[in-house]
């Protein structure tokens, strides 16, 4: 058994590992296992560095969330960041972006909601409160799977993302103090419950804006007590949906 191999494949309820390619530094898997928070399946890819010696420690572990539209398959195609990875022996995770394999009337009815939409939150309407908790998902189930299958170094975590997912790592940062060694986010929906995107989901997963200020990354650095981590955040000069002043 060396670092990278599947440890223990029952210790998740259906797990199977249904992808393994070798990358430059390491392998890249994909997975699928029931989910809990979700209650259904869930996929979600993983980059192993290859470790250049036995005795090296396990990997760090970084957790990249994507956007609007994606699945798992987005961050790690387009990325090309596994050389870099392998070079400071960290592992990363690409989460899905929402349940999959469910039937809930609308889910597929816009981009920005439902389907590749579920904002890194636990819903709480009738229609979405079994199948959207990405929330727990992310902070509780997903890194319980990845322990449990992948010699990895738990107690080092940093969360990442861009658009929908830079929301999602930047809140999940905040109400998660200690959680995380680092926090960066890019080009992300930083005050959801003052732009549509947010009022949208906001509404139809919790019933209201106001019940979206549980995460709302602006309105949560208002009272964040935590310990003072990293956190970058790059807008770029290309963002369509934040015109020049």
């Amino acid at each position: 058994m060396h670092i990278g191999d599947v440890k223990f494949a029952e210790a998740a309820a259906g797990f199977e590992q249904s992808g393994n390619v070798k990358v430059a530094g390491g392998y890249l898997k994909q997975v699928k296992h029931y989910s809990q928070a979700n209650s259904c399946t869930m996929t979600f890819s993983i980059f192993i560095p290859t470790p250049a010696k036995r005795c090296d420690s396990p990997p760090s572990v970084l957790y990249y969330l994507s956007g609007l539209t994606c699945t798992d398959e987005n961050a790690r195609t387009k990325a090309a960041m596994y050389e870099h990875a392998a070079k400071f022996n960290l592992a990363i995770v690409f989460p899905d972006t929402s349940a999959r394999g469910v039937e809930i009337e609308g889910q597929d009815a816009a981009y920005d909601f439902g389907s590749g939409a579920g904002f890194y939150l636990n819903a709480t309407t009738e229609n979405w409160k079994k199948h959207y908790n990405m929330y727990d998902y992310i902070t509780k189930e997903l890194p319980a799977v990845v322990g449990a299958n992948f010699v990895v170094d738990e107690t080092k975590q940093a969360i990442s993302g861009h658009s929908m997912g830079g929301h999602g790592a930047l809140t999940i940062h905040l109400k998660n103090p200690g959680k995380y060694k680092s926090v960066s986010a890019f080009s992300p929906i930083c005050n959801p419950t003052a732009c549509p995107w947010g009022k949208k989901a906001f509404e139809g997963y919790l019933g209201s804006v106001e019940a979206g200020a549980a995460y709302d990354a602006t309105l949560l650095m208002a009272d964040y007590k935590g310990p003072q981590v990293p956190i970058l955040i790059d807008q770029g000069t290309g963002d369509n949906f934040l015109p020049a002043k």
